[in-house]
């Protein structure tokens, strides 16, 4: 055993294994080895290779169920995404619920539209059949979602379109919009 002195205080203790042996329970306590680990480490040390673990079932419906509801998302905002290369309003309304804003600019002008003023803005640009869009991200969060899309050459125009989603009775739809043009702003 050896002495220890602890200089701020000029106490004299012993380091003993006991103190040790506390310290690796009181390890255990905090990072507890499970059997399952237990073995899979010991057929590892056995045999050199790691064992996959089985993720359990609810972790499996879980990462199913956002899978679904991620592509659900995509799935809701493809008749908006459709629209700009039709130019047709009343496919865009279709991916909003009926109370839905969108808030925005173009040429740097303010715009702040119900959703009717908005399809109808839609029908008026017309047709952009060589649009490109890229979904940038979407974020879920139970019924609650976010996306956010980028357009090219749409009416001339970049757009970067920012939505919040909600699923409602099993289906999502877009509750409101807000863009830039990424022109004049």
């Amino acid at each position: 055993m050896k002495r220890l002195v602890l200089p701020t205080t000029g106490v004299t203790t012993t380091v003993a294994a006991a103190a040790i042996t506390t310290l690796a329970v009181a390890a255990m306590i905090v990072f507890p080895l499970t059997t399952a680990h237990s073995q899979t480490q010991a057929q590892t040390e056995k045999t050199g290779t790691m064992t996959t673990t089985e993720i359990s079932k609810e972790t499996a419906a879980d990462e199913a169920r956002s899978f679904s509801d991620y592509q659900a998302v995509v799935e809701a905002l493809q008749p908006y995404i459709e629209s700009a290369k039709s130019g047709d309003g009343k496919q865009t309304r279709t991916a909003f619920f009926d109370h839905a804003h969108i808030v925005g600019s173009v040429n740097g002008a303010f715009s702040n539209s119900d959703l009717d003023s908005f399809a109808a803005g839609v029908s008026s640009i017309g047709p952009s059949p060589d649009v490109k869009h890229h979904i940038a991200w979407i974020d879920i969060s139970g019924p609650a979602a976010a996306a956010k899309v980028e357009f090219i050459n749409w009416a001339g125009f970049r757009f970067t379109d920012f939505f919040v989603l909600y699923k409602h009775d099993g289906q999502w739809k877009i509750s409101g919009k807000v863009y830039d043009s990424h022109a004049n702003n």
